[in-house]
Protein backbone atom coordinates (compact mmCIF):
# COMPACT_ATOMS: atom_id res chain seq x y z
CA UNK A 1 0.00 0.00 0.00
CA UNK A 2 1.19 3.71 -0.88
CA UNK A 3 2.74 5.66 2.37
CA UNK A 4 1.07 8.76 2.71
CA UNK A 5 2.81 11.71 3.16
CA UNK A 6 1.78 15.33 4.37
CA UNK A 7 3.74 18.27 3.52
CA UNK A 8 2.37 21.23 5.79
CA UNK A 9 2.99 24.36 8.31
CA UNK A 10 0.96 26.35 9.93
CA UNK A 11 2.28 28.94 8.34
CA UNK A 12 1.85 30.05 4.54
CA UNK A 13 4.68 31.17 2.46
CA UNK A 14 7.23 28.45 3.07
CA UNK A 15 7.68 26.41 0.10
CA UNK A 16 4.94 23.57 1.18
CA UNK A 17 4.28 23.48 -2.95
CA UNK A 18 7.53 23.74 -4.26
CA UNK A 19 7.68 21.10 -2.15
CA UNK A 20 5.40 18.63 -2.40
CA UNK A 21 5.51 19.04 -6.42
CA UNK A 22 9.34 19.06 -6.66
CA UNK A 23 9.47 15.89 -4.09
CA UNK A 24 6.65 13.70 -6.19
CA UNK A 25 8.45 14.53 -9.88
CA UNK A 26 11.94 13.34 -8.54
CA UNK A 27 10.01 10.29 -7.23
CA UNK A 28 8.34 9.20 -10.46
CA UNK A 29 10.47 10.40 -13.00
CA UNK A 30 14.44 9.67 -11.69
CA UNK A 31 13.36 6.71 -8.71
CA UNK A 32 10.36 5.17 -10.76
CA UNK A 33 7.94 5.29 -8.33
CA UNK A 34 3.97 5.29 -8.67
CA UNK A 35 3.45 8.94 -7.06
CA UNK A 36 -0.06 10.50 -6.53
CA UNK A 37 -0.15 14.52 -5.57
CA UNK A 38 -3.01 15.46 -3.94
CA UNK A 39 -4.23 18.94 -3.26
CA UNK A 40 -5.52 20.09 -0.41
CA UNK A 41 -5.47 23.93 -0.74
CA UNK A 42 -7.85 26.12 -1.80
CA UNK A 43 -4.86 28.09 -3.60
CA UNK A 44 -4.34 24.95 -6.13
CA UNK A 45 -1.31 26.03 -6.17
CA UNK A 46 -0.09 22.25 -6.64
CA UNK A 47 -2.55 21.87 -9.07
CA UNK A 48 -1.33 24.62 -11.19
CA UNK A 49 2.29 24.32 -10.87
CA UNK A 50 1.39 20.91 -12.76
CA UNK A 51 -1.47 22.00 -15.62
CA UNK A 52 -2.24 25.23 -17.07
CA UNK A 53 -4.92 26.96 -15.71
CA UNK A 54 -7.31 26.52 -19.04
CA UNK A 55 -7.09 22.66 -17.94
CA UNK A 56 -8.09 23.59 -14.77
CA UNK A 57 -10.88 25.18 -15.98
CA UNK A 58 -12.11 22.27 -18.38
CA UNK A 59 -11.73 19.54 -15.16
CA UNK A 60 -13.33 22.08 -12.94
CA UNK A 61 -16.56 22.15 -15.03
CA UNK A 62 -16.33 18.81 -15.36
CA UNK A 63 -16.49 18.14 -11.62
CA UNK A 64 -13.55 16.11 -11.44
CA UNK A 65 -11.92 18.16 -8.53
CA UNK A 66 -11.16 16.73 -5.12
CA UNK A 67 -14.47 19.13 -4.03
CA UNK A 68 -16.81 16.48 -5.52
CA UNK A 69 -15.64 13.50 -3.57
CA UNK A 70 -15.49 15.58 -0.43
CA UNK A 71 -19.01 16.55 -1.33
CA UNK A 72 -20.02 12.58 -1.91
CA UNK A 73 -18.37 11.98 1.40
CA UNK A 74 -20.53 14.34 3.31
CA UNK A 75 -23.41 13.57 0.98
CA UNK A 76 -23.26 9.55 -0.05
CA UNK A 77 -26.83 9.78 -1.66
CA UNK A 78 -25.41 12.06 -4.18
CA UNK A 79 -26.18 10.94 -7.52
CA UNK A 80 -23.19 10.84 -9.63
CA UNK A 81 -21.10 7.81 -10.75
CA UNK A 82 -17.56 9.57 -10.88
CA UNK A 83 -14.89 8.06 -8.61
CA UNK A 84 -11.65 8.87 -7.82
CA UNK A 85 -10.06 7.01 -10.54
CA UNK A 86 -12.53 9.01 -13.13
CA UNK A 87 -11.03 12.46 -11.29
CA UNK A 88 -7.41 11.91 -11.27
CA UNK A 89 -5.35 13.14 -13.75
CA UNK A 90 -2.87 10.99 -15.52
CA UNK A 91 1.04 11.32 -16.03
CA UNK A 92 0.62 15.19 -15.11
CA UNK A 93 3.69 16.93 -17.09
CA UNK A 94 3.93 14.09 -19.34
CA UNK A 95 5.81 11.98 -16.39
CA UNK A 96 5.01 7.98 -16.36
CA UNK A 97 3.75 7.40 -12.76
CA UNK A 98 2.91 10.75 -11.63
CA UNK A 99 -0.54 11.55 -10.96
CA UNK A 100 -2.88 14.41 -9.48
CA UNK A 101 -5.53 14.73 -7.77
CA UNK A 102 -6.64 18.04 -8.56
CA UNK A 103 -7.80 20.30 -5.60
CA UNK A 104 -10.70 23.25 -6.02
CA UNK A 105 -11.16 27.01 -5.19
CA UNK A 106 -14.00 25.91 -2.82
CA UNK A 107 -13.69 22.67 -1.45
CA UNK A 108 -16.73 22.02 1.43
CA UNK A 109 -18.89 24.09 3.10
CA UNK A 110 -18.51 24.00 6.76
CA UNK A 111 -22.48 24.42 7.16
CA UNK A 112 -23.39 21.55 5.18
CA UNK A 113 -20.59 18.79 7.04
CA UNK A 114 -22.47 20.50 10.75
CA UNK A 115 -25.31 20.27 9.48
CA UNK A 116 -24.90 16.45 7.84
CA UNK A 117 -23.10 15.44 11.26
CA UNK A 118 -25.94 17.14 13.84
CA UNK A 119 -28.64 14.90 11.69
CA UNK A 120 -25.90 11.97 12.25
CA UNK A 121 -25.62 12.11 15.51
CA UNK A 122 -29.59 12.35 15.97
CA UNK A 123 -30.48 9.60 13.94
CA UNK A 124 -27.84 6.90 16.27
CA UNK A 125 -29.06 8.74 19.20
CA UNK A 126 -25.52 10.08 19.95
CA UNK A 127 -25.72 13.05 22.27
CA UNK A 128 -21.64 14.09 22.25
CA UNK A 129 -21.53 15.67 19.21
CA UNK A 130 -17.78 16.35 19.11
CA UNK A 131 -17.28 12.67 19.28
CA UNK A 132 -19.68 12.35 15.98
CA UNK A 133 -17.56 15.03 14.42
CA UNK A 134 -14.00 13.76 15.06
CA UNK A 135 -15.00 10.10 13.68
CA UNK A 136 -15.82 12.32 10.19
CA UNK A 137 -12.55 14.30 10.59
CA UNK A 138 -10.48 11.26 11.12
CA UNK A 139 -11.83 9.35 8.35
CA UNK A 140 -12.58 12.49 5.67
CA UNK A 141 -9.62 11.98 3.34
CA UNK A 142 -8.28 8.14 4.51
CA UNK A 143 -11.79 7.81 2.66
CA UNK A 144 -11.48 9.62 0.29
CA UNK A 145 -7.98 7.37 -0.66
CA UNK A 146 -8.99 4.67 -0.02
CA UNK A 147 -9.87 3.36 -3.66
CA UNK A 148 -6.34 3.75 -4.88
CA UNK A 149 -4.47 2.99 -2.02
CA UNK A 150 -3.13 -0.38 -4.00
CA UNK A 151 -2.51 1.72 -6.97
CA UNK A 152 1.01 4.37 -6.06
CA UNK A 153 3.74 4.07 -3.71
CA UNK A 154 3.61 7.49 -2.69
CA UNK A 155 0.44 9.79 -2.22
CA UNK A 156 1.71 13.12 -1.32
CA UNK A 157 -0.41 16.01 0.04
CA UNK A 158 0.02 19.28 -0.18
CA UNK A 159 -2.14 20.70 2.96
CA UNK A 160 -3.16 24.16 3.55
CA UNK A 161 -1.75 26.38 5.87
CA UNK A 162 -3.89 27.24 9.00
CA UNK A 163 -5.37 24.09 10.77
CA UNK A 164 -8.92 23.89 8.87
CA UNK A 165 -11.08 20.54 8.62
CA UNK A 166 -9.50 19.01 5.44
CA UNK A 167 -5.77 19.79 6.90
CA UNK A 168 -6.65 18.25 10.21
CA UNK A 169 -7.93 14.74 8.11
CA UNK A 170 -4.85 15.03 5.48
CA UNK A 171 -2.22 15.25 9.04
CA UNK A 172 -4.43 11.94 10.62
CA UNK A 173 -4.34 10.60 7.01
CA UNK A 174 -1.00 10.30 6.92
CA UNK A 175 2.34 7.86 7.99
CA UNK A 176 4.50 10.77 7.74
CA UNK A 177 4.52 14.44 7.70
CA UNK A 178 7.23 16.90 6.51
CA UNK A 179 7.69 20.60 7.62
CA UNK A 180 8.93 23.12 5.26
CA UNK A 181 10.20 26.03 6.72
CA UNK A 182 12.45 29.16 5.68
CA UNK A 183 15.03 30.53 7.94
CA UNK A 184 13.11 32.82 9.60
CA UNK A 185 11.93 32.78 13.23
CA UNK A 186 7.98 32.84 12.00
CA UNK A 187 8.60 29.99 10.23
CA UNK A 188 9.69 28.28 13.30
CA UNK A 189 6.74 29.91 15.07
CA UNK A 190 4.85 27.82 12.50
CA UNK A 191 6.83 24.29 12.77
CA UNK A 192 6.19 24.87 17.26
CA UNK A 193 2.69 25.52 16.55
CA UNK A 194 1.64 22.69 14.61
CA UNK A 195 3.81 20.05 16.25
CA UNK A 196 1.46 21.40 19.35
CA UNK A 197 -1.58 20.54 17.41
CA UNK A 198 -0.53 17.35 16.22
CA UNK A 199 0.74 15.85 19.68
CA UNK A 200 -3.50 16.93 20.55
CA UNK A 201 -4.88 15.26 17.94
CA UNK A 202 -2.95 12.26 18.41
CA UNK A 203 -4.63 12.07 21.90
CA UNK A 204 -8.14 13.58 21.15
CA UNK A 205 -8.39 11.19 18.58
CA UNK A 206 -6.02 8.03 19.94
CA UNK A 207 -3.87 7.78 17.13
CA UNK A 208 -1.51 4.93 17.87
CA UNK A 209 1.64 6.21 18.34
CA UNK A 210 3.60 3.01 18.22
CA UNK A 211 2.45 2.40 14.62
CA UNK A 212 4.18 3.88 11.49
CA UNK A 213 1.47 6.84 11.59
CA UNK A 214 1.68 10.65 12.01
CA UNK A 215 5.02 10.34 12.30
CA UNK A 216 7.66 13.51 11.39
CA UNK A 217 9.99 12.62 8.86
CA UNK A 218 12.08 15.82 8.69
CA UNK A 219 12.21 19.81 8.49
CA UNK A 220 13.33 20.99 5.26
CA UNK A 221 14.66 24.27 5.02
CA UNK A 222 14.11 26.68 1.44
CA UNK A 223 16.19 29.52 1.19
CA UNK A 224 14.33 32.82 0.70
CA UNK A 225 16.62 36.48 0.31
CA UNK A 226 17.28 39.00 2.72
CA UNK A 227 17.01 37.13 5.90
CA UNK A 228 19.31 34.67 5.37
CA UNK A 229 22.30 36.15 6.39
CA UNK A 230 20.61 37.99 9.58
CA UNK A 231 18.47 35.47 10.60
CA UNK A 232 19.71 31.96 9.52
CA UNK A 233 22.27 31.16 12.38
CA UNK A 234 19.44 32.48 15.06
CA UNK A 235 16.95 30.06 13.18
CA UNK A 236 19.12 26.88 12.73
CA UNK A 237 20.36 27.52 16.93
CA UNK A 238 16.58 27.66 18.03
CA UNK A 239 15.14 24.27 15.86
CA UNK A 240 18.54 22.30 17.03
CA UNK A 241 17.14 22.86 20.42
CA UNK A 242 14.16 21.41 19.75
CA UNK A 243 14.68 18.90 17.47
CA UNK A 244 17.29 15.77 17.13
CA UNK A 245 19.51 15.80 13.98
CA UNK A 246 17.01 12.47 12.74
CA UNK A 247 14.12 15.04 12.79
CA UNK A 248 16.14 17.54 10.08
CA UNK A 249 16.96 16.99 6.50
CA UNK A 250 20.60 17.77 5.88
CA UNK A 251 19.37 18.67 2.39
CA UNK A 252 18.64 22.31 1.91
CA UNK A 253 17.12 23.91 -0.99
CA UNK A 254 19.01 27.37 -1.84
CA UNK A 255 17.32 29.99 -3.18
CA UNK A 256 17.18 29.65 -7.10
CA UNK A 257 15.06 31.70 -9.24
CA UNK A 258 14.43 29.21 -11.13
CA UNK A 259 12.43 27.56 -9.19
CA UNK A 260 9.96 30.47 -9.34
CA UNK A 261 10.28 30.97 -12.78
CA UNK A 262 8.75 27.51 -13.07
CA UNK A 263 5.49 28.08 -12.04
CA UNK A 264 5.06 30.32 -15.35
CA UNK A 265 5.53 26.91 -17.90
CA UNK A 266 2.90 25.09 -15.14
CA UNK A 267 5.79 22.41 -14.77
CA UNK A 268 8.08 22.10 -11.83
CA UNK A 269 11.68 23.28 -11.47
CA UNK A 270 13.20 19.55 -11.40
CA UNK A 271 11.73 19.09 -15.06
CA UNK A 272 11.60 23.13 -16.15
CA UNK A 273 14.81 23.11 -15.96
CA UNK A 274 17.08 20.23 -14.41
CA UNK A 275 20.34 21.70 -13.87
CA UNK A 276 20.04 24.56 -12.21
CA UNK A 277 21.06 24.37 -8.14
CA UNK A 278 17.79 24.09 -7.05
CA UNK A 279 16.54 21.32 -8.66
CA UNK A 280 20.23 19.30 -8.04
CA UNK A 281 18.93 19.78 -4.16
CA UNK A 282 15.72 18.97 -5.10
CA UNK A 283 17.58 15.54 -6.73
CA UNK A 284 19.68 15.32 -3.70
CA UNK A 285 16.61 15.55 -1.09
CA UNK A 286 14.47 12.75 -2.68
CA UNK A 287 17.45 10.69 -2.18
CA UNK A 288 17.67 11.42 1.60
CA UNK A 289 14.20 11.65 1.95
CA UNK A 290 13.91 7.28 0.66
CA UNK A 291 16.81 6.76 3.03
CA UNK A 292 15.14 8.22 6.02
CA UNK A 293 11.93 5.74 5.33
CA UNK A 294 14.46 2.85 5.00
CA UNK A 295 15.71 4.20 8.23
CA UNK A 296 12.18 4.53 9.57
CA UNK A 297 11.09 1.16 8.19
CA UNK A 298 14.00 -1.10 9.68
CA UNK A 299 13.36 0.59 13.25
CA UNK A 300 9.40 -0.30 12.70
CA UNK A 301 10.04 -3.90 11.56
CA UNK A 302 12.56 -3.93 14.96
CA UNK A 303 10.42 -3.10 17.41
CA UNK A 304 7.50 -5.01 16.03
CA UNK A 305 9.88 -8.32 16.19
CA UNK A 306 10.70 -6.95 19.66
CA UNK A 307 7.20 -6.56 20.93
CA UNK A 308 5.99 -10.34 19.27
CA UNK A 309 9.35 -11.40 21.41
CA UNK A 310 8.02 -10.11 24.62
CA UNK A 311 4.56 -12.17 23.99
CA UNK A 312 6.10 -14.89 23.62
CA UNK A 313 8.29 -14.29 27.01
Amino acid sequence: MALIIAIVNMKGGVGKTTLSVNLATCLARYQNKRVLVVDLDTQISATLSLMPPHDFAKIRKERRTLRHLVHKTINPNLNTKLTIQDIICRYVGTVKGLDLLPGDIDLYDEFLVSEMLHEKALKEGRTDFSEVWKEFEKDLIKSILEPVMNDYDFIIMDCAPGYNLITRSGIMACNFYVLPARPEPLSVVGIQLLERRIAKLKESHEIDTKAINLKLLGIVFIMSGGLIGRYYNQVIQRVNEDFTPVQLFKTRIPQDVNVSKAVDSFLPVVLASPSTSGSKAFFKLTQEFLYKLQIYGSLYEASKTKMNLSKLD
